[in-house]
């Protein structure tokens, strides 16, 4: 909050505007690109109803309302959580590439109602409160008029939030994104009751089918669900890399167990095929080596649960990643598979190699 002036305010005294990309400023254009990405790649394909000239015409009417906010300021334009870090207990900042000339309102809105952060409104009140007494000692500020203006930008940043989850979740099929979903359909129903934006009566509409969905919501509640990734690999080509970002989980070495790859008739074979299954399954170290990883792993989901965590991964090597491993991930997964709320996704990192 102390900081954010000193970008809006110094930090665009004497920035070339001209240099910044795509557009200088955030003018109508820019507006326009905003609430399109919102139609298209949230309200359409979440399958949300709407007349497309009516929904133009309420755009075009809250474009005419932002564009009337004082726009000689250096906007942020990705002022929100994820993009604030703390080092030796100082605030820097990144991602402010698609900063431009714009209204104070929007980077303001964009963290307060920053999906994930998920402020409760009397916080957000007391924030922004903050905001403006600090934002007074650069520049004299009208309170009224600015939040004549203030709504109007939270809710063109909530859509091009829902924009972003729509583009990355529905269109591009990455799933964690949709995880903030929910977040989003909760600031936008505290919007449209504290907040509703008059004379745009089919936005309006568009939004309450939003926030009362219940496909949408189903959609929140599949994505808050821990996600187990499993993996069987080979130790030659080395563990499996954490896609998720958080470090990888659980390695489990198998190749103390028998190993059906030295025997002929199973060469060929993997550890789903059943004679496969069969002699692993005749071995009582195999069954105690999955005791032992099953204990461990149901530890990790029942704690990962309470805690709110969504990655955790499991891999399980031998030395060809055929037969051992493969088995092991595929028992792992069943076993996993008979939790509620919980997600199993399963790569077999060497087979998929084979072709197999």
């Amino acid at each position: 909050m102390a900081v954010l002036p000193q970008f809006q305010i110094e930090g665009g005294r004497d920035l070339n505007y001209k240099v910044c990309y795509p557009r200088a400023s955030f003018d109508r254009q820019s507006i326009a690109w905003d609430l399109n990405y919102f139609k298209y790649y949230f309200l359409r394909l979440a399958g949300i109803p709407f007349n497309e000239q009516a929904l133009e015409d309420d755009f075009g009417r809250l474009t005419k309302v932002l564009l009337g906010a004082d726009r000689d300021y250096f906007i942020y334009r990705d002022f929100q959580s994820r993009n604030a870090m703390l080092r030796d207990g100082q605030p820097f900042f990144v991602d402010y590439q698609g900063g431009r000339k714009g209204a104070l309102q929007y980077d303001i809105a964009s963290l307060l109602f920053d999906a994930k952060a998920d402020l409760p409104a009397a916080l957000r009140q007391q924030l922004l409160d903050y905001y403006l007494d600090t934002l007074a000692n650069f520049v004299p500020i009208a309170r009224d008029e600015f939040m004549h203006y203030y709504y109007p930008y939270v809710y063109v940043r909530v859509m091009q939030a829902l924009g972003a989850y729509g583009f990355r979740g529905f269109y591009e099929r990455k799933t964690h994104f949709l995880q903030s979903v929910p977040y989003a359909l909760k600031n936008l129903r505290w919007l449209l009751q504290h907040a509703e934006l008059p004379s745009m009566p089919s936005l309006m509409q568009a939004l309450r089918l939003i926030a009362g969905s219940e496909k949408l919501q189903g959609i929140a509640t599949e994505t808050e669900n821990l996600v187990v990734r499993i993996f069987s690999f080979s130790f030659h080509r080395g563990v499996p890399n954490d896609e998720s970002g958080h470090g990888g989980g659980f390695v489990f070495d198998c190749r103390s167990l028998p190993n059906p790859g030295r025997e002929e008739q199973f060469k060929a074979l993997t550890g789903k095929d059943v004679p496969v299954i069969d002699y692993l399954s005749q071995h009582e170290s195999v069954h105690e080596f999955l005791a032992s990883a099953i204990s461990l792993v149901d530890s990790s989901v029942t704690n990962y649960e309470v805690r709110g965590f969504k990655n955790l991964m499991v891999s399980f090597g031998c030395t060809g990643g055929q037969h051992r491993s493969v088995y092991l991930a595929e028992q792992m997964a069943k076993h996993l598979r008979a939790r509620n709320g919980v997600k199993v996704v399963v790569r077999h990192l060497q087979l998929e190699q084979l072709g197999k």
